[in-house]
């Protein structure tokens, strides 16, 4: 059977269609975004401007395409709508377009929700064992930061300080002002008052970050260490150390766009919010004396694919048996 996910994001529209066999073994056969900034000048005022609904609409008509040319029954499309939407005033309208134009029921979930889909997808790519780990997932509306090992979710909290949003409310300089960065870690410090106490008391070592963000990152480490993206160090997640993060950090603060445009591993449409997200997991990394980076390739949409699973199969199967595959 086949499935398709959509992850209406602030950022980018995703899709992930997998193909679950009679074992229940599942495999991702598509997995793809669309650029939407959905969020653009519009985020902080809780709508979603005219412009950025032309253009989720026109992701969605080519997510659809796809889902078509793949033969998913309507009944095994599942989609889910974040930050950007759960908050805008218009957010049900823009959803309801999509139900009368393509029949697809969206689902507005909670930033708990969110962050509960966002910890099954990243345990799928990590091998977490008994230690805690701090997930952070970067959107454009909101961050997750969920404090968990394989078993079990200890802390979870979803904080209204994605990329689009800080953006938006800082607007800074290209490149960025010292007392820039300032303001906008005093804002993180003041605004995560919460993940930093329940970080105190569970103490995770390793930072595990996912989303399209923490792939770029991804991308651009790879590419500063002369790395091959193809080689078989990393396939569903890649360990870093600060230190090369650091590095790259340095790097992002010290640029203006057009030279961060030609950075090799660079999304082009994570130019303009790479730097504020460098600014966010420098902050987290040394305040929270993080001493392992991990990448995660898996996030909501994984974690919902898991999900839809365990409602197919028997209760007294175990969870472990849930995995996807390539």
């Amino acid at each position: 059977m086949r499935t398709a996910i959509l992850d209406l994001g602030t950022n980018t529209f995703n899709l992930l269609i997998t193909e679950t066999g009679a074992g229940n073994d599942t495999r991702i056969i598509l997995s793809r975004k669309e650029p939407v900034k959905l969020g653009e000048r519009g985020i902080n005022r809780g709508e979603i401007t005219p412009e950025a609904v032309g253009r989720g609409l026109a992701a969605i008509d080519n997510q659809m395409s796809y889902i078509r040319d793949y033969g998913i029954e309507p009944g095994a499309i599942h989609a889910f709508a974040t930050s950007a939407i759960r908050s805008a005033a218009n957010g049900p309208e823009f959803t309801r377009t999509i139900r009368e134009k393509h029949g697809i029921d969206v689902r507005i979930i909670s930033g708990d929700r969110e962050a509960g889909l966002i910890y099954q997808g990243v345990r799928q790519a990590v091998e977490m064992g008994r230690e805690k780990h701090l997930i952070l997932d970067i959107g454009g509306g909101s961050n997750e930061l969920i404090i968990a090992d394989d078993r079990q979710i200890f802390w979870k909290e979803s904080f209204p300080l994605g990329m689009a949003r800080l953006l938006d409310r800082f607007h800074p300089s290209d490149p960025i002002a010292t007392e820039e960065i300032l303001s906008i870690e005093n804002y993180i410090s003041q605004s995560l008052t919460s993940a930093i106490e329940a970080a105190m008391i569970h103490k995770p070592v390793r930072l595990i970050g996912s989303s399209g963000t923490f792939d770029t990152f991804r991308a651009l480490l790879q590419a500063l260490n002369n790395e091959d993206p193809g080689t078989g160090r990393c396939s569903t997640s890649c360990e870093f150390s600060p230190d090369d993060f650091f590095r790259l950090y340095g790097i992002l603060i010290d640029s203006n766009a057009s030279g961060r445009l030609e950075m090799k591993g660079m999304d082009p449409m994570r130019v303009e919010m790479i730097v504020i997200a460098g600014i966010f997991v420098n902050f987290i990394i040394r305040r929270l004396n993080i001493v392992r980076l991990i990448q995660s390739d898996f996030s909501l949409k994984e974690g919902a694919v898991i999900e839809i699973l365990k409602q197919r199969i028997q209760p007294t199967r175990v969870q472990q048996e849930l995995k996807i595959i390539f």
